[in-house]
C-alpha cells in the first residue's frame, strides 16, 4: 500500500488516501505523540516523510492486533530504543495473549452453558407427555443453582 513513494514529502490529505485513514486520526495521534510533529510548508501545511507514514501503518496493524493506542506508544517507545526490544515485546504479547485466552475460556464457559440449555430444550420437546408448566431451560435461569466462581 505504501510502496514506491520515494522521498517526497505529502500532505495530510494524501497521507490519508494512501493509509486509509482520516485526517482527523492522523492529527490525533499526532496530538498524542504517536507521530512526530511533521515539518510544515510556510503556508503551515503538514509534510509527512514515509517514516510518518511508516509509523501509521505500524499503529494501524498493531490496533489491529488489539494494543490499545498507550500500549502502540510503548511499543514505538521499544522500537526506538532497541538495547531491551525482544523482552519487552514479549512480555507485552505474553500479556496481551493471556487476556485473549482468559476470553477464550471464558467464551467457552458460555458454550458450555448454552449447549446444557439446549439439551434440556431438546429433552423437553421429545418428552411431549411430560406437560410441563415453564421450559427447563427458563427454570435454570430463574433459579440458578450455587454461584460458580469466576477464575
Amino acid at each position: 500500500m505504501l510502496e514506491g513513494m520515494g522521498t517526497a514529502s505529502l500532505q495530510i490529505g494524501k497521507v490519508a488516501q494512501r493509509t486509509g485513514l482520516s485526517v482527523d486520526a492522523i492529527r490525533f495521534y499526532e496530538k498524542l505523540g504517536l507521530l512526530p510533529r511533521p515539518t510544515r510548508t510556510q503556508g503551515g501545511y503538514r509534510l509527512y516523510q514515509e517514516r510518518e507514514i511508516a509509523d501509521l501503518a505500524f499503529i494501524q496493524k498493531a490496533q489491529q492486533l488489539g494494543f490499545s493506542l498507550n500500549e502502540i506508544r510503548e511499543l514505538f517507545s521499544i522500537q526506538r530504543h532497541p538495547q531491551e526490544v525482544c523482552a519487552h515485546v514479549r512480555d507485552l504479547i505474553t500479556q496481551k495473549l493471556a487476556v485473549v485466552q482468559e476470553k477464550i475460556a471464558e467464551l467457552q464457559r458460555l458454550e458450555a452453558e448454552l449447549g446444557g440449555a439446549l439439551r434440556q430444550c431438546r429433552t423437553a420437546l421429545q418428552q411431549p407427555s411430560k406437560r410441563r408448566d415453564c421450559c427447563p431451560a427458563l427454570e435454570a435461569i430463574t433459579n440458578p443453582g450455587p454461584q460458580r466462581k469466576k477464575a
